[in-house]
């Protein structure tokens, strides 16, 4: 495939995935959506299905019930009939068969403790994670207005040690441009609190602070702008999996924020798949409103 037909064709899908995050609240119309890209159906699905390995509709599917999943726990006053209303669904009986499929419990079981139980066989599924001792109560987040980041990227499929192969590429990538002054951010496409960790699409990204690259190995996208909740972690490299795991189901539900359908993403002031020590120092931003 020729480098000119990879660029568009990554840029095509990542825009598809950006108008299922900005219209998650509403009927998504494929067909409006085709004509918008100057793309056909057919083209546009099996380009999707080739970049995020599961096809348009299994992602929609799936940021609606992390979206529902979230407001479940923040929107302690609004009917589940609300709720579903906020993530697209057009009746509350789709929606509870929709959300019982995926999380093998209701809605209103969710609610009431279900999703600790269902974070916790996640949280398990990480080894690293499992013998972490960390603990968070102490952590107090910083409010913060993010700009947009222009980010260099590899996708990764899994959250698991894989991914230091590909922070490994980036780095590499790195020292070839001889860039000095960077951002590495892992971007969470899926939140992995509530996501088998085989499934979440995790993105390592580069944001160089002092040129623009031409490159022809990687392609290039925007991480949103924003209100975000930092939260700052200096530990071990399981440490960040449990963070996140505490921050949507304990400081989240406690808040009186809401999250956003806007990914969650990290970024390493020491990133603990290149150290040879394993520690990671990093800032961990979650979109929020009030």
């Amino acid at each position: 495939m020729k480098k000119e037909t990879l660029q568009k064709r990554l840029q095509i899908a990542n825009d598809i995935m950006y108008y299922i995050y900005t219209h998650i609240d509403t009927n998504i119309d494929i067909d409006e959506l085709s004509i918008n890209l100057n793309v056909s159906k057919f083209h546009m699905h099996r380009i999707f299905k080739e970049v995020f390995l599961r096809n348009i509709y299994e992602s929609i599917k799936s940021i609606r019930l992390q979206k529902a999943s979230n407001l479940l726990l923040t929107n302690k006053y609004s009917t589940i009939t609300e709720i579903a209303n906020m993530c697209g669904y057009s009746s509350q009986t789709s929606f509870i068969r929709v959300f019982k499929e995926r999380f093998n419990m209701t809605p209103k079981d969710w609610k009431k403790g279900g999703y600790k139980k269902y974070s916790q066989k996640i949280l398990e599924q990480s080894p690293k994670a499992m013998q972490s001792t960390a603990a968070f109560e102490h952590i107090e987040p910083t409010i913060v207005k993010m700009p947009i980041f222009k980010a260099y990227y590899i996708r990764h499929h899994g959250y698991n040690t894989t991914i230091k192969q590909t922070w490994q590429k980036l780095q590499t990538w790195i020292f070839h441009n001889e860039i000095s002054n960077f951002k590495q951010i892992a971007l969470f496409h899926d939140n992995p609190a509530i996501t088998p960790l085989d499934e979440c699409e995790y993105v390592a990204c580069v944001v160089s602070d002092e040129k623009d690259i031409k490159s022809d190995r990687l392609p290039k996208f925007s991480i949103s702008d924003g209100v975000y909740a930092r939260f700052d972690l200096y530990g071990m490299h399981g440490d960040l999996l449990k963070l996140i795991h505490w921050v949507y189901h304990e400081w989240l539900p406690k808040s009186e924020y809401e999250t956003t359908t806007k990914p969650s993403y990290a970024i390493y002031k020491k990133n603990s798949y290149l150290s040879e020590d394993n520690e990671l120092d990093v800032s961990f931003y979650l979109s929020i409103r009030f």
